[in-house]
């Protein structure tokens, strides 16, 4: 039946039974309109207004419930649906408002993979070039200062290394960023020695304590998947170290029959009812794009959680 006629028959229900109460019930209306018959008309006045509403409102609820999803609904948070029993132009308008999702969220995922792809090879280039270019011109520059130290006398000689430190600490911030752009040892060691490696920097050069808790024995994952957990972790540790003033993070990674799952908590201050970020968002797109479910728990004062799930049946090399 069509949302026309359900309407229709509601109202028709509604007006046929007043009218049958008008023909059958034993009260007559007096001209003029005594107070009995005219708080008898409008007591069945307001009993006809709230049944109609009472009617309209659970034909009209499908529709209700379709606005509430369309004005909260996040392709970022994919599995959002309505159900769809029944039949009519209710239901199909609600089949209609699944498939878009349905597509919608697919085309998310595409143009958010060509778009981390893009950012993971302009990543490498940028990390290629500092390696190549800026790191090889600022070591002869090291060199060059050595010899002229060995060479030269004092005061100038003092100067000389001093420069030479200065020198020395850039190109060592240098190589540091091209590990966070590029990180080589995830692709020549491994996932767990990446991790490790980019935890013991952060504790390092941020101040964080950092705590590991790695599971022995966790099921391989291909390459895509372990720059996506890398990359989590990476952006979890810069939201704890630079927003949420946090002291000690503990990064976990452990495996169910079903999944990997990572999680990054800090003692911070929380997020609390604050909106998402750019930083978050990229994390969302990211697991995206792995098939991942990602979770932030962040209760006002309490610290945040993020947690990325990761289904192995996906997930095999």
């Amino acid at each position: 039946m069509s949302l026309f006629w359900r309407i229709f028959a509601l109202n028709a229900v509604v007006l046929g039974s007043a009218t049958a109460l008008l023909l059958w019930a034993p009260v007559t209306v007096s001209v003029p309109v005594v107070l009995t018959e005219a708080v008898i008309l409008l007591g069945g006045l307001a009993v006809m207004l709230v049944a109609n509403a009472a009617l309209l409102r659970i034909g009209l609820s499908p529709l209700d419930r379709l606005t509430r999803l369309m004005a909260t609904v996040d392709l970022l948070r994919p599995g959002q649906r309505l159900p769809e029993g029944g039949r009519g132009e209710t239901t199909e308008l609600i089949r209609t408002f699944n498939a878009m999702l349905e597509r919608l969220e697919h085309e998310r995922a595409s143009s958010s993979a060509r778009a981390l792809f893009a950012q993971e090879a302009e990543r490498r280039r940028i990390a290629q070039e500092l390696h190549d270019e800026v790191g090889q011109s600022m070591t002869a520059v090291l060199l060059s200062l050595e010899r002229a130290a060995d060479e030269t006398d004092e005061p100038l000689r003092g100067e000389l290394r001093q420069v030479q430190e200065i020198t020395r600490g850039t190109l060592d911030e240098v190589r540091r960023l091209v590990r966070r752009l590029r990180p080589g040892v995830l692709e020549d060691l491994g996932l767990v020695s990446a991790l490790t490696s980019l935890t013991g920097e952060f504790a390092t050069h941020v101040g964080l304590r950092v705590v590991r808790r790695f599971e022995p024995g966790l099921p391989a994952l291909d390459q895509q998947t372990e720059l996506v957990l890398y990359r989590v972790v990476q952006e979890a540790l810069t939201n704890a170290a630079r927003h949420a003033e946090a002291g000690r993070v503990e990064v976990s990674l452990r495996h169910t029959d079903d999944a990997v799952v990572l999680a990054v908590a800090d003692d911070g201050r929380g997020t609390g009812a604050a909106r998402e970020g750019a930083g978050l968002r990229g994390m969302r797109e990211r697991a995206l794009l792995i098939g991942a479910t990602l979770d932030v728990v962040s209760p006002p004062q309490a610290g945040t959680t993020v947690r990325l799930t990761v289904p192995l049946l996906r997930k095999q090399p």
